[in-house]
């Protein structure tokens, strides 16, 4: 089993053990099982999924932090919502949001930060759809 732990700027979100852990790299997709060779990556904003009792839970995860050594996973995040607690109308509010943003294409417009926005939202309604 890995022991897990799963931070935020809030706090302890997560702790736990689990079978296997699949995630997204920035440099790709990979899953970590019991004995794996340490790791450490940087999480794409994407799905994260943790295998507990032989079934997968899925997370929407905003980027971040993943260290594994001698079966202990510290994940290190900004933000973490299970698919169960997803509210998936604030999720399409804020894809509309971030797509408003884009179209306008005003010198007032941060627009990576209307990226990442439209990035996330794009990711919480996929994982809160699984």
């Amino acid at each position: 089993m890995l022991a897990v732990k799963i931070i935020t700027p809030t706090g302890l979100y997560l702790e736990g053990e689990c079978e296997a852990i699949h995630a997204t790299t920035v440099e790709g997709e990979m899953t970590l099982v019991p004995s794996h060779m340490p790791v450490v990556a940087m999480l794409a904003t994407s799905k994260l999924s943790l295998k507990r009792d032989g079934d997968y839970k899925h997370y929407a995860v905003a980027g971040g932090m993943l260290h594994l050594h001698r079966d202990q996973v510290n994940i290190l995040t900004d933000a973490i919502e299970g698919e169960k607690e997803i509210d998936l109308k604030r999720a399409e509010a804020a894809k509309e949001r971030a797509l408003k943003r884009l179209e306008k294409k005003d010198s007032a417009t941060n627009i990576r930060r209307a990226e990442v926005a439209l990035e996330k939202a794009i990711n919480r309604i996929r994982v809160a759809n699984h």
